[in-house]
Protein backbone atom coordinates (compact mmCIF):
# COMPACT_ATOMS: atom_id res chain seq x y z
CA UNK A 1 0.00 0.00 0.00
CA UNK A 2 1.66 3.42 -1.17
CA UNK A 3 0.70 7.04 0.56
CA UNK A 4 -1.46 9.31 -1.49
CA UNK A 5 -0.97 13.06 -1.24
CA UNK A 6 -2.43 14.23 1.70
CA UNK A 7 -1.92 17.88 3.73
CA UNK A 8 -3.33 19.84 6.58
CA UNK A 9 -5.27 22.75 5.36
CA UNK A 10 -7.60 25.55 7.32
CA UNK A 11 -11.03 25.31 6.34
CA UNK A 12 -10.89 27.29 3.13
CA UNK A 13 -8.08 25.67 1.13
CA UNK A 14 -6.96 26.94 -2.25
CA UNK A 15 -7.96 25.28 -5.32
CA UNK A 16 -5.41 22.53 -6.59
CA UNK A 17 -2.63 23.44 -9.15
CA UNK A 18 -0.65 21.06 -10.92
CA UNK A 19 2.30 23.29 -10.57
CA UNK A 20 4.87 20.56 -8.15
CA UNK A 21 5.31 21.62 -5.14
CA UNK A 22 9.36 21.85 -5.07
CA UNK A 23 11.35 22.63 -8.12
CA UNK A 24 14.23 19.99 -8.17
CA UNK A 25 16.82 23.53 -7.15
CA UNK A 26 14.08 23.58 -4.13
CA UNK A 27 14.59 19.59 -3.10
CA UNK A 28 18.32 20.21 -2.96
CA UNK A 29 17.96 23.64 -0.71
CA UNK A 30 15.49 22.20 1.42
CA UNK A 31 17.81 19.10 2.05
CA UNK A 32 20.15 21.78 2.39
CA UNK A 33 18.30 23.29 5.15
CA UNK A 34 17.78 20.03 7.02
CA UNK A 35 21.91 19.95 7.29
CA UNK A 36 22.04 23.66 8.85
CA UNK A 37 19.49 22.28 11.51
CA UNK A 38 20.81 19.14 12.33
CA UNK A 39 23.59 20.77 12.64
CA UNK A 40 23.00 24.13 14.85
CA UNK A 41 21.01 21.42 17.36
CA UNK A 42 24.54 19.21 17.50
CA UNK A 43 26.81 22.59 18.19
CA UNK A 44 25.24 23.75 21.27
CA UNK A 45 26.86 20.30 23.30
CA UNK A 46 30.29 20.49 22.37
CA UNK A 47 30.93 24.16 22.73
CA UNK A 48 29.95 24.05 26.41
CA UNK A 49 33.48 23.91 27.86
CA UNK A 50 33.54 27.33 26.19
CA UNK A 51 30.48 28.72 27.26
CA UNK A 52 31.17 27.95 30.92
CA UNK A 53 35.11 29.15 30.76
CA UNK A 54 33.89 33.01 28.94
CA UNK A 55 30.63 33.82 30.88
CA UNK A 56 31.74 31.95 33.93
CA UNK A 57 29.43 29.38 34.48
CA UNK A 58 27.94 25.78 36.43
CA UNK A 59 27.39 22.81 34.26
CA UNK A 60 23.60 23.08 34.37
CA UNK A 61 23.11 26.82 33.75
CA UNK A 62 25.62 25.75 30.61
CA UNK A 63 23.01 23.45 29.52
CA UNK A 64 20.49 25.97 29.34
CA UNK A 65 21.54 27.07 25.85
CA UNK A 66 20.03 23.65 24.18
CA UNK A 67 17.27 24.19 26.61
CA UNK A 68 16.44 27.47 24.90
CA UNK A 69 16.88 26.25 21.52
CA UNK A 70 14.41 23.08 22.23
CA UNK A 71 11.51 25.82 23.68
CA UNK A 72 12.47 27.97 20.82
CA UNK A 73 11.72 25.12 18.29
CA UNK A 74 8.39 24.49 20.06
CA UNK A 75 7.34 28.47 19.36
CA UNK A 76 8.27 27.97 15.63
CA UNK A 77 6.17 25.31 15.38
CA UNK A 78 3.23 26.10 16.76
CA UNK A 79 3.56 30.27 15.46
CA UNK A 80 4.65 28.94 11.97
CA UNK A 81 1.73 26.22 11.95
CA UNK A 82 -0.56 29.19 12.79
CA UNK A 83 0.70 30.88 9.87
CA UNK A 84 0.51 27.69 7.31
CA UNK A 85 -2.18 28.35 4.57
CA UNK A 86 -2.72 32.01 5.17
CA UNK A 87 0.82 33.27 4.74
CA UNK A 88 2.72 31.57 1.90
CA UNK A 89 5.34 29.02 1.86
CA UNK A 90 8.04 31.02 0.75
CA UNK A 91 7.24 34.00 3.20
CA UNK A 92 7.24 30.54 6.23
CA UNK A 93 10.59 29.07 4.81
CA UNK A 94 11.89 32.45 4.78
CA UNK A 95 11.44 34.03 7.45
CA UNK A 96 12.60 30.90 9.66
CA UNK A 97 15.90 31.17 7.10
CA UNK A 98 16.72 34.67 8.80
CA UNK A 99 15.69 33.57 12.26
CA UNK A 100 18.05 31.30 12.11
CA UNK A 101 20.36 33.27 10.58
CA UNK A 102 20.34 36.06 13.45
CA UNK A 103 19.79 33.85 15.95
CA UNK A 104 22.88 32.36 15.62
CA UNK A 105 24.44 35.58 14.46
CA UNK A 106 23.80 36.75 17.52
CA UNK A 107 24.84 33.61 20.33
CA UNK A 108 28.18 33.76 18.03
CA UNK A 109 28.71 38.03 19.36
CA UNK A 110 26.33 37.71 22.71
CA UNK A 111 28.46 40.40 25.39
CA UNK A 112 26.87 38.41 28.09
CA UNK A 113 24.55 34.88 29.22
CA UNK A 114 21.20 36.35 29.14
CA UNK A 115 21.93 37.68 25.73
CA UNK A 116 23.00 34.81 24.12
CA UNK A 117 19.93 32.42 25.66
CA UNK A 118 17.82 35.36 24.25
CA UNK A 119 19.69 34.50 20.46
CA UNK A 120 19.56 30.93 21.10
CA UNK A 121 16.02 30.81 21.93
CA UNK A 122 15.47 33.48 18.58
CA UNK A 123 17.32 30.78 16.53
CA UNK A 124 15.39 27.82 17.89
CA UNK A 125 12.47 29.61 16.67
CA UNK A 126 13.77 29.49 13.62
CA UNK A 127 14.71 26.22 13.82
CA UNK A 128 11.20 25.14 14.47
CA UNK A 129 9.57 26.88 11.60
CA UNK A 130 11.99 25.23 9.21
CA UNK A 131 11.14 21.50 10.80
CA UNK A 132 7.74 21.89 10.75
CA UNK A 133 7.62 24.21 7.16
CA UNK A 134 9.61 21.29 5.47
CA UNK A 135 8.22 18.17 6.85
CA UNK A 136 4.91 19.46 6.78
CA UNK A 137 5.28 20.48 2.54
CA UNK A 138 7.11 17.45 2.06
CA UNK A 139 4.28 14.98 3.16
CA UNK A 140 2.13 16.79 0.70
CA UNK A 141 4.49 17.47 -2.07
CA UNK A 142 5.77 14.16 -3.61
CA UNK A 143 2.85 11.79 -3.84
CA UNK A 144 2.92 8.12 -3.23
CA UNK A 145 6.65 9.56 -2.68
CA UNK A 146 5.81 11.70 0.42
CA UNK A 147 7.38 8.89 2.33
CA UNK A 148 10.51 8.37 0.83
CA UNK A 149 11.25 12.01 0.63
CA UNK A 150 10.53 12.51 3.70
CA UNK A 151 13.21 9.86 4.99
CA UNK A 152 15.85 11.41 2.40
CA UNK A 153 14.81 14.95 3.64
CA UNK A 154 15.34 13.75 7.32
CA UNK A 155 18.39 11.89 6.80
CA UNK A 156 20.27 14.98 5.85
CA UNK A 157 19.09 16.34 9.37
CA UNK A 158 21.41 13.34 10.38
CA UNK A 159 24.35 14.50 8.34
CA UNK A 160 24.48 18.13 9.85
CA UNK A 161 23.69 16.50 13.93
CA UNK A 162 27.89 14.67 12.78
CA UNK A 163 29.11 17.10 11.07
CA UNK A 164 28.36 19.81 13.63
CA UNK A 165 30.34 18.47 16.52
CA UNK A 166 33.14 17.46 14.21
CA UNK A 167 33.51 21.44 13.24
CA UNK A 168 33.69 22.40 16.88
CA UNK A 169 36.18 19.61 17.56
CA UNK A 170 38.61 20.55 14.69
CA UNK A 171 38.88 24.06 15.16
CA UNK A 172 38.67 23.81 18.70
CA UNK A 173 35.33 24.48 21.14
CA UNK A 174 37.16 28.54 22.26
CA UNK A 175 36.32 29.24 18.51
CA UNK A 176 32.91 28.30 18.86
CA UNK A 177 31.79 31.87 18.04
CA UNK A 178 32.91 31.58 14.00
CA UNK A 179 31.42 28.29 13.82
CA UNK A 180 28.17 30.02 14.76
CA UNK A 181 28.88 32.44 12.59
CA UNK A 182 29.60 30.35 9.74
CA UNK A 183 26.26 28.96 10.31
CA UNK A 184 24.44 32.11 10.07
CA UNK A 185 26.12 33.19 6.94
CA UNK A 186 24.87 29.21 4.88
CA UNK A 187 21.54 29.97 5.88
CA UNK A 188 21.59 32.89 3.57
CA UNK A 189 21.89 31.64 0.22
CA UNK A 190 19.12 29.28 0.74
CA UNK A 191 16.71 32.47 0.48
CA UNK A 192 17.38 32.81 -3.30
CA UNK A 193 16.31 28.87 -3.91
CA UNK A 194 12.58 29.74 -2.67
CA UNK A 195 11.47 30.75 -5.73
CA UNK A 196 11.44 27.39 -6.44
CA UNK A 197 8.60 26.49 -3.58
CA UNK A 198 5.08 26.43 -4.70
CA UNK A 199 3.31 29.49 -2.61
CA UNK A 200 0.09 28.34 -2.28
CA UNK A 201 -0.89 25.28 0.03
CA UNK A 202 -1.39 21.93 -1.60
CA UNK A 203 -5.01 20.16 -1.94
CA UNK A 204 -5.53 17.88 0.52
CA UNK A 205 -5.85 14.12 0.14
CA UNK A 206 -9.31 12.79 1.40
CA UNK A 207 -10.76 16.21 0.08
CA UNK A 208 -12.79 14.51 -2.28
CA UNK A 209 -14.44 11.96 -0.42
CA UNK A 210 -15.90 15.30 1.77
CA UNK A 211 -12.76 14.76 4.05
CA UNK A 212 -13.98 11.77 5.87
CA UNK A 213 -10.55 10.87 6.19
CA UNK A 214 -9.61 6.86 7.56
CA UNK A 215 -10.67 7.12 11.41
CA UNK A 216 -13.18 4.54 12.17
CA UNK A 217 -14.55 3.28 15.20
CA UNK A 218 -12.20 5.53 17.27
CA UNK A 219 -12.39 9.16 18.32
CA UNK A 220 -10.45 11.37 16.14
CA UNK A 221 -8.70 13.06 19.47
CA UNK A 222 -8.26 9.44 20.60
CA UNK A 223 -6.09 8.66 17.28
CA UNK A 224 -4.28 12.06 17.75
CA UNK A 225 -3.33 11.44 21.44
CA UNK A 226 -1.97 8.08 20.46
CA UNK A 227 -0.10 9.38 17.46
CA UNK A 228 1.92 11.86 20.09
CA UNK A 229 2.30 8.97 22.43
CA UNK A 230 4.03 7.20 19.77
CA UNK A 231 6.21 10.42 18.81
CA UNK A 232 7.09 11.11 22.61
CA UNK A 233 7.71 7.77 23.06
CA UNK A 234 10.18 7.07 20.33
CA UNK A 235 11.91 10.35 21.00
CA UNK A 236 12.34 9.15 24.19
CA UNK A 237 14.24 6.11 23.60
CA UNK A 238 15.96 8.10 21.01
CA UNK A 239 17.48 10.86 22.94
CA UNK A 240 17.70 8.00 25.86
CA UNK A 241 20.31 5.64 24.12
CA UNK A 242 21.99 9.11 22.67
CA UNK A 243 22.49 10.21 26.22
CA UNK A 244 22.88 6.95 28.25
CA UNK A 245 24.94 4.64 25.97
CA UNK A 246 28.52 5.47 26.94
CA UNK A 247 27.41 5.29 30.56
CA UNK A 248 26.10 2.10 29.99
CA UNK A 249 28.82 0.54 28.01
CA UNK A 250 31.61 1.70 30.29
CA UNK A 251 29.53 0.64 33.51
CA UNK A 252 29.62 -2.84 32.07
CA UNK A 253 33.33 -3.07 31.02
CA UNK A 254 33.86 -1.07 27.68
CA UNK A 255 36.34 1.79 28.04
CA UNK A 256 35.51 5.55 27.24
CA UNK A 257 37.30 5.38 23.44
CA UNK A 258 35.29 2.51 22.37
CA UNK A 259 31.80 3.71 24.54
CA UNK A 260 31.88 7.23 22.30
CA UNK A 261 32.95 5.63 19.29
CA UNK A 262 29.74 3.05 19.58
CA UNK A 263 27.29 6.32 20.33
CA UNK A 264 28.79 8.04 17.20
CA UNK A 265 28.21 4.61 15.26
CA UNK A 266 24.49 4.80 16.89
CA UNK A 267 23.93 8.06 14.99
CA UNK A 268 25.40 7.57 11.90
CA UNK A 269 23.11 4.07 11.98
CA UNK A 270 20.26 6.58 12.42
CA UNK A 271 21.00 8.51 9.20
CA UNK A 272 22.03 5.25 7.32
CA UNK A 273 18.91 3.85 8.38
CA UNK A 274 16.50 6.89 6.75
CA UNK A 275 18.76 6.56 3.42
CA UNK A 276 18.06 2.85 3.03
CA UNK A 277 14.09 2.89 4.14
CA UNK A 278 13.30 5.48 0.99
CA UNK A 279 13.45 3.14 -1.23
CA UNK A 280 11.35 0.66 0.79
CA UNK A 281 8.72 3.64 1.14
CA UNK A 282 7.89 3.08 -2.18
CA UNK A 283 6.89 -0.43 -1.65
CA UNK A 284 5.74 -0.92 1.40
CA UNK A 285 3.15 0.88 3.54
CA UNK A 286 3.90 3.93 6.70
CA UNK A 287 2.07 1.49 8.85
CA UNK A 288 4.03 -2.03 7.74
CA UNK A 289 7.43 0.53 7.91
CA UNK A 290 6.74 1.50 11.27
CA UNK A 291 5.59 -1.81 12.95
CA UNK A 292 9.01 -3.35 11.77
CA UNK A 293 10.93 -0.81 12.77
CA UNK A 294 9.41 -0.61 16.48
CA UNK A 295 9.72 -4.27 16.91
CA UNK A 296 12.83 -4.39 15.75
CA UNK A 297 14.52 -1.19 17.81
CA UNK A 298 12.57 -3.61 20.15
CA UNK A 299 14.84 -6.66 19.89
CA UNK A 300 17.82 -4.65 19.82
CA UNK A 301 17.05 -3.13 23.41
CA UNK A 302 16.61 -6.31 24.82
CA UNK A 303 19.35 -7.79 23.05
CA UNK A 304 21.52 -4.84 24.17
CA UNK A 305 21.52 -6.01 28.12
CA UNK A 306 23.74 -8.74 27.21
CA UNK A 307 27.38 -7.43 27.45
CA UNK A 308 29.28 -8.64 24.74
CA UNK A 309 25.93 -7.73 22.26
CA UNK A 310 25.64 -4.36 23.60
CA UNK A 311 27.46 -2.01 21.43
CA UNK A 312 26.08 -3.85 18.29
CA UNK A 313 22.55 -4.17 19.26
CA UNK A 314 22.94 0.01 20.40
CA UNK A 315 23.87 0.38 16.26
CA UNK A 316 21.03 -1.88 15.77
CA UNK A 317 18.38 0.54 17.49
CA UNK A 318 19.93 3.59 15.31
CA UNK A 319 19.14 1.79 12.10
CA UNK A 320 15.39 0.35 13.58
CA UNK A 321 14.32 3.73 14.73
CA UNK A 322 15.41 5.65 12.01
CA UNK A 323 12.58 5.65 10.17
CA UNK A 324 9.77 6.55 12.41
CA UNK A 325 9.50 10.26 12.87
CA UNK A 326 9.60 11.04 8.98
CA UNK A 327 7.21 7.56 7.88
CA UNK A 328 4.57 8.52 10.56
CA UNK A 329 3.54 12.21 8.90
CA UNK A 330 2.60 10.88 5.85
CA UNK A 331 0.04 8.15 8.14
CA UNK A 332 -1.02 10.94 10.50
CA UNK A 333 -1.88 13.25 7.47
CA UNK A 334 -3.84 10.57 5.55
CA UNK A 335 -5.44 9.45 8.78
CA UNK A 336 -6.87 12.04 9.64
CA UNK A 337 -6.86 14.68 6.35
CA UNK A 338 -8.82 17.49 8.09
CA UNK A 339 -6.97 17.36 11.65
CA UNK A 340 -5.35 20.91 10.31
CA UNK A 341 -3.04 21.00 13.35
CA UNK A 342 -2.02 17.70 13.96
CA UNK A 343 1.60 17.39 11.93
CA UNK A 344 2.12 20.71 14.59
CA UNK A 345 1.12 19.16 17.45
CA UNK A 346 3.31 15.89 16.86
CA UNK A 347 6.33 17.79 16.17
CA UNK A 348 6.16 19.70 18.92
CA UNK A 349 5.71 17.08 21.36
CA UNK A 350 8.61 15.37 19.85
CA UNK A 351 10.95 18.38 20.79
CA UNK A 352 8.82 18.09 24.41
CA UNK A 353 9.84 14.62 24.76
CA UNK A 354 13.69 14.99 23.96
CA UNK A 355 13.46 17.64 26.33
CA UNK A 356 11.72 15.52 28.86
CA UNK A 357 13.40 12.50 28.58
CA UNK A 358 16.48 13.27 30.09
CA UNK A 359 15.20 13.74 33.95
CA UNK A 360 12.35 11.22 33.68
CA UNK A 361 15.08 8.10 32.42
CA UNK A 362 17.67 9.68 34.85
CA UNK A 363 14.80 9.02 37.82
CA UNK A 364 14.41 5.72 36.68
CA UNK A 365 18.27 4.94 36.60
CA UNK A 366 18.73 6.67 40.03
CA UNK A 367 16.15 3.78 41.04
CA UNK A 368 17.23 0.85 39.26
CA UNK A 369 20.75 1.37 38.01
CA UNK A 370 23.16 2.32 35.22
CA UNK A 371 23.01 -1.97 34.10
CA UNK A 372 18.89 -1.33 33.69
CA UNK A 373 19.59 1.27 30.81
CA UNK A 374 18.55 -0.53 27.70
CA UNK A 375 15.48 -2.60 30.06
CA UNK A 376 14.15 0.54 30.37
CA UNK A 377 14.13 1.51 26.87
CA UNK A 378 12.90 -2.30 25.82
CA UNK A 379 10.14 -0.73 27.92
CA UNK A 380 9.03 2.24 26.19
CA UNK A 381 9.93 0.84 22.88
CA UNK A 382 7.06 -2.16 23.86
CA UNK A 383 4.70 0.61 24.50
CA UNK A 384 5.36 2.11 20.78
CA UNK A 385 4.92 -1.03 19.19
CA UNK A 386 1.68 -1.30 21.37
CA UNK A 387 1.08 2.43 20.14
CA UNK A 388 1.66 1.48 16.40
CA UNK A 389 -0.63 -1.79 16.10
CA UNK A 390 -3.29 0.32 18.03
CA UNK A 391 -3.22 2.92 15.17
CA UNK A 392 -3.38 0.49 12.73
CA UNK A 393 -6.59 -0.76 13.77
CA UNK A 394 -7.87 2.49 14.43
CA UNK A 395 -7.01 4.57 10.98
CA UNK A 396 -7.92 0.82 9.22
CA UNK A 397 -9.07 2.34 5.50
CA UNK A 398 -12.90 1.41 4.74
Amino acid sequence: MTDQPIAQLDSHPSPASPAPVFSRAAVVASCVGFVLIGALQALYGPAIPAFREEFGLSPSVAGLGLSAHFVGGVAGVLLFDRLYGRVGNRHILGSSYLLMAVGAAGFALAPDWPTALAAALFAGVGFGGVDYGLNQLFAVGFGHRSTAMLNILNAHFGIGAILGPALIGVVGSEHYPAVFLCFALANLPLLLCLRGVRNEVPLPGGAEDGGRGQVLGRSLGSVLGVFVALYVLHIAVEAGVGGWEPTHLETVGYGAGVAATATSVYWLMMTVGRFLVAPLALRFSAQAIITVSCAGMTVCLLAASVPALAPYAYAGVGLFIAPIFPTGLPWLNRAAPRARRAGAVVIAASMVGGVAAGPALGKAIEWSGIRAVPLLLCGVSALCLAATLWLIRATRSR
